[in-house]
């Protein structure tokens, strides 16, 4: 969407609120959760009051959050150079703030600059998150005015297989945790001849660590929505279902909006955009349980039933939901495609390494200085993600682990940190991207206690189907506690690896399957910690 003849715009695509003194001036306060909840609604309403009481009009948008969480809230103004941050911003900050010149861009000591030529967002590659903080995210024109609807448009005037086939060149891969190739995935619903057939976008992002789904959702939910419309188009899909954890209730109510709003614009429904798409969409709420991020588990809870692992064979895209041809991605997944269909396959695949193609959403959490959402190409190592980009620990002590998958992720040590962050290399060294968490830990860590709690963690979220994850992981909390306590610890290793073994091969899914990942991890790289110690140590 262009803008009118004549219109100024500022760098970020907005009307520009600077050429008419007449005219409100824009600040941006995020409404993401995260920002939320150190006090971004706080600071929304004392800007408004301080500027009134100046006399000063604002247009106050409550955008998502651009991802530098260490800096929420944070304020930005737009001004002839840019939006210009302030952060982080407190609401007793607010009235100095704006008698400063807030309002104006002026300098004061909160003042960080252009916001986009941080040099922290401007080495990174931001595809997928490209409007997340830019644009108010229940704005159609807003969406569309920084290049919304481009790939469905696009998608609609190909043919399925055509829609399929750019999606396959792109090199997509599940961002969810597998890696498998969402074009396959696609192939193989669009090969069924089933008359009724769904997308399934699975929102229940349940690792430590983790939270781009939830900015996604809350901070630009059209790409989402917009994703889901093009893989139905693609496979002859005619309903889709996100599913979204209750601990969400933000992502929940703006999701919820946001399918009203597309309703509207017919981006939902019947012939969507005047094609002979139609196609709807309904959120739905888990109950929280770990498990239903696994996908046969979540359509399980959708289908009104206990959240359990199915067997496999048949899969989901062969008989998934209500027994059809099922397509399941996660968010990521399913967001990245309008970018694909808008701008072509092969930039897409023009960014990464090897099999790891395009770009992934990184998080960096845990003990970490500057925490929050990196996005860029695969190839990156964990080092620049570690100390370049999240600046070593927050406690200001030396890095001593990161793991990197979830709580079910390898444990490396800082010998590993120039591993290059792609599946094949992960794989190799005995570790997984997943949905890429990155949780930093320093040298205060003990990692006898962290394997156990991976253990502990199973029996607690294991949906009880097999043997080898319900048993195995009590089992396997007991037997850590007697190489602790000192008790024959070299048999109580041995059992351990050989329990780990019948847990990774044995286990109907990837709850009891990658459980030995991070115990085995902490063992290999951090055997120290499992001698005995005398009551009271660590």
């Amino acid at each position: 969407m262009t803008p009118d003849k004549g219109q100024d715009m500022t760098q970020d695509g907005a009307p520009s609120m600077t050429q008419d003194p007449n005219c409100p001036v824009r600040v941006y306060v995020p409404r993401d959760s995260a920002a939320r909840s150190v006090g971004a609604d706080a600071v929304a309403d004392a800007v408004r009051r301080a500027a009134g009481a100046q006399g000063r009009q604002v247009d106050i948008v409550r955008n998502g959050s651009r991802g530098m969480l260490w800096l929420e809230p944070l304020v930005e103004v737009v001004t002839p150079d840019g939006r210009v941050g302030y952060g982080p911003v407190a609401p007793e900050d607010v009235p100095g703030l704006v008698g400063a010149g807030l309002l104006d861009g002026a300098e004061h000591p909160l003042r960080l600059g252009v916001v986009d030529r941080l040099p922290w967002l401007a080495r990174q590659n931001r595809v997928t998150f490209a409007r997340v903080g830019i644009v108010d995210p229940l704005s159609p024109q807003d969406y569309e005015r920084h290049g919304g609807t481009a790939g469905l448009r696009t998608a609609l005037a190909l043919p399925p297989a055509e829609v399929v086939a750019a999606v396959t060149e792109s090199g997509l891969r599940g961002r969810g945790g597998a890696g498998f190739p969402a074009g396959i995935k696609w192939k193989t619903v669009l090969d069924r001849a089933d008359e009724l057939k769904f997308v399934c976008c699975n929102a229940d992002e349940g690792d430590s660590g983790t939270f781009a789904d939830r900015m996604v959702m809350e901070g630009d939910p059209f790409m989402l929505i917009e994703g889901m419309t093009i893989a139905a188009h693609a496979v002859g899909a005619s309903e889709g279902y996100i599913y979204i954890r209750s601990e969400y209730p933000d992502a929940v109510a703006t999701m919820r909006a946001a399918i009203g709003i597309a309703r509207e614009q017919g981006w939902l429904g019947e012939r969507i955009l005047g094609s002979d798409l139609s196609f709807d969409l309904h959120v739905r709420v888990g109950a929280g349980a770990y498990i239903c991020g696994e996908e046969t588990s979540m359509l399980e809870s959708l289908e009104g039933r206990r959240g359990q692992v199915r067997a496999k064979p048949p899969i989901p895209a062969i008989q998934g939901l209500f027994g059809k041809p099922t397509v399941v991605n996660n968010v990521l997944t399913l967001a990245t495609v309008p970018v694909i269909l808008a701008n072509g396959a092969k930039a897409y695949q023009d960014l990464g390494v090897q099999r790891s193609r395009g770009t992934q959403v990184f998080q960096l959490g845990g003990n970490v200085a500057r925490g929050g959402i990196v996005e860029t190409a695969f190839g990156v190592t964990l080092r620049e993600l570690v100390e370049d980009f999240g600046g070593g620990t927050l406690s200001g002590r030396p890095v001593r682990t990161v793991q990197v998958g979830g709580p079910l992720g390898a444990y490396l040590p800082a010998s590993m940190f120039d591993l290059p962050m792609e599946y094949e290399a992960f794989a190799a060294a005995g570790a997984m991207l997943g949905h890429g968490g990155v949780v930093v830990f320093d040298d205060s860590v003990d990692m006898a206690a962290q394997a156990r709690f991976a253990m502990e963690f199973c029996a607690a979220e294991s949906c009880g189907k097999c043997t080898p994850c319900r048993v195995g992981s009590v089992r396997g909390v007991e037997v850590i506690d007697k190489i602790v306590a000192g008790e024959d610890r070299d048999g109580n290793l041995a059992l351990l690896e050989d329990l780990c073994e019948l847990m990774t091969d044995g286990s109907l899914c990837a709850m009891g399957g990658l459980t030995p990942m991070p115990v085995r991890s902490a063992i290999a790289h951090f055997s120290d910690d499992f001698l005995a110690r005398e009551e009271g140590t660590v």
